[in-house]
Order: C-alpha cells, then structure tokens, then sequence
C-alpha cells in the first residue's frame, strides 16, 4: 500500500494556498486590520490587489496573515540575515607561547600581544612550554603564569587556571 504524498517543504513562511488554516486574521498592503476571513476569500481579495497572501505569525489564534510580494519578503528576510551574520564576531582562540626562564624583555612582548588579542574580543591560551631539567622545576612556569593573570586580572578572567599537560602548562583566558 502506498503512502500519499506529502506537500512539499516550504522554506520560509507559508502563503497562499500552503496556509493550512481556514480562516485568518488579515492585515492589508496599508496595514489595515481586515479582521478575521476565511483564508479562500482572502487569497482572492490579495490576488485583486496582485499580492500574495503571507502568513505572519503562524502560531495566533487565528494565525495573521498579509498582503506581501512573496518574492520581495524572501529577499528582504535573506538580506537582513546575511546582514546579521556580517555583524556577527566570532570569538577566536589566539595562543601565546613561553617558557620559563623568559627574559623581561621578551616577556613584556609576549604581554603587549596577549593585551591586543584581549581587546579585539578574542580567547588567549597562554602556553609554558618545558625541555630537559626544565621539567623539574614547574613552580617557575607557574610563577610566570600567575604574573600573566594578575597582570591581565583588570581586562581578563581566568577560564581555565593553570594546568599540566605532558611536557606543557596550560591557561585560557577570555576578556571580562
């Protein structure tokens, strides 16, 4: 036995005859209240005015729908998307790397970096690195560390504190 076919999938609103409802409430061109129809005798006053009926707001009691050019309020609604997704910033995670007998000088290199990365917005993993007898001695990395934090602590928080991982110590900071 087989199945009907289901309606196509619509993207966006419904209008027209894909407006499952039997009466709406209707908003013309103007946006002047109709009141409440039968959906039929609505798509028929739109069609005269050589509109499209478009269904607004779905989930009323009844659903509101208005005289549109369909295709223009597709291209209207994809324009404002695209716009919002221009604006959007994503957040990025910028990484840092030192070790632990860094000179003074390089460090406040290091640290003009991490303050620039913090005022675009963006995430930084600060990473103390090791080699040989270095390993030994992981209270000066954290040392270092710590100073970053405390240096950072009025435009950033710590995400993640301090941590080992193999032959690396580990933060995250992300700015307030």
């Amino acid at each position: 036995m087989r199945r009907p076919l289901a309606p196509p999938q619509l993207s966006g609103p419904r209008y027209n005859e894909f407006i499952q409802s039997q009466k709406v409430r209707v908003i013309d061109e103007n946006g002047e209240n109709l009141g409440v129809m039968y959906t039929r005798e609505a798509i028929e006053q739109a069609a005269e005015v050589g509109l499209d009926l478009v269904e607004i707001s779905p989930n009323a009691d009844p659903p509101v729908a208005k005289f549109l050019d369909i295709g223009r309020f597709k291209y209207e609604a994809q324009k404002k998307a695209n716009e919002q997704r221009k604006r959007q910033k994503t957040q990025e995670i910028k990484e840092i790397k030192m070790r632990p007998n860094i000179d003074d000088h390089d460090y406040e290199t290091k640290m003009k970096k991490v303050v620039e990365f913090l005022g675009d917005g963006d995430k930084v993993k600060v990473t103390m690195r090791f080699r040989g007898r270095e390993m030994a001695h992981g209270q000066l990395g954290m040392a270092v560390l710590q100073r970053v934090a405390s240096e950072t602590g009025e435009i950033a928080k710590v995400e993640a504190h301090p941590r080992m991982e193999g032959r690396q110590m580990l933060m995250v900071l992300s700015p307030k």
